[in-house]
């Protein structure tokens, strides 16, 4: 009786732990589709902004809250980042995720922006964009983001639940890193955002 009552505690804290998870993700995705719905703050086109309904998502899946470890790496060299324009920002690598899907080990790269104003605005912003599998099928075709502060790095996880498009999945007039070839995924990354127009 007792390892029954047990069991059925660790089962609804589980339970409950993992609708927290749901909850608060959803609570972010409310907020990110609240900005883009805002004439005053949205990135898209008059033309979409008129009928938007809210961003396109994959359904949240706790699988796609990837357990990872983080490996810092040291003396690497600033580089110029390809964009979706002339520009090109200066990026220096700052560590790299392993971590495993279905038993398949991966790693992807994690750079810091060298730019003085988007450190003084945004502090230590690390960036980490990506391509997969899901590219030009369900997703945009230049790939996604993901940030982190560098206290975030320590949690061990990637969620890729909260993977975003570049500016310019949106709207042309935006310039957007182009994620390296180092940091391809041959994997299907169905978790996070989707492409806005087919």
């Amino acid at each position: 009786m007792r390892l029954l009552f047990v069991f059925s505690f660790l089962w609804l804290a589980i339970c409950g732990i993992a609708q927290d998870y749901t909850a608060d993700l959803q609570s972010y995705r409310d907020s990110v589709d609240q900005v883009f719905a805002d004439p005053e703050r949205s990135i898209l086109p008059e033309a979409d902004l008129e009928h938007f309904d809210g961003l396109h998502y994959f359904e949240i899946d706790e699988k796609w809250r990837v357990k990872a470890r983080f490996k810092r790496v040291y003396f690497r060299r600033s580089f110029k980042m390809k964009t979706s324009t002339d520009r090109l920002p200066v990026y220096k690598p700052y560590g790299k995720f392993i971590f495993s899907v279905d038993g398949v080990q991966y790693e992807l790269r994690v750079y810091r922006n060298m730019d003085k104003e988007i450190q003084k605005r945004y502090g230590m912003y690390l960036f980490m964009p990506f391509t997969d599998l899901t590219n030009n099928e369900s997703t945009y075709g230049g790939g996604r983001y993901l940030d982190f502060k560098p206290e975030d790095l320590a949690a061990g996880y990637i969620d890729f639940n909260r993977c975003y498009n570049p500016y310019c999945a949106y709207n042309s007039r935006y310039s957007c890193p182009v994620p390296p070839l180092e940091n391809h995924l041959e994997l299907a990354v169905e978790a996070g955002v989707k492409k806005w127009h087919d």
